[in-house]
């Protein structure tokens, strides 16, 4: 499968994310959150928290992380690392491109995870 259509660049604010459920190559659904983080940018992540496994996409965005509402993990929503407990492990980034104002996410090549 290839990068799929999920939102326009307005269709967030800075701040804000959004839960997506997306089909990927296998037949399985991957939850996504797609966030724009404070500076305007969309970044795309593992919508379920690694410790808690909850929604972080209902989390606290603040700069370029977003902080799960259950325990309070937060994860950098460029490389998917935690970086505060509970969470020890990284939520998966998915690349995320554009076509004009087209937001796009292709959920079967996750980044592999920064050490």
């Amino acid at each position: 499968m290839t990068a799929q259509l999920v939102a326009s660049r307005d269709d967030l604010e800075p701040g804000e994310a959004l839960r997506l459920e997306l089909d990927s190559a296998d037949g399985s659904l991957v939850e996504v959150a797609l966030v724009r983080a404070e500076d305007g940018e969309y970044h795309a992540i593992n919508d379920i928290c690694t410790h808690g496994q909850v929604s972080l996409s209902e989390g606290e965005v603040e700069g370029n992380t977003v902080e799960c509402w259950l325990h309070g993990s937060v994860f950098d929503l460029v490389s998917g690392q935690p970086l505060s407990l509970p969470a020890t492990r990284p939520v998966a980034v998915y690349p995320l491109t554009y076509d004009g104002d087209k937001i796009l996410v292709d959920v079967d090549s996750p980044a592999a995870p920064a050490d």
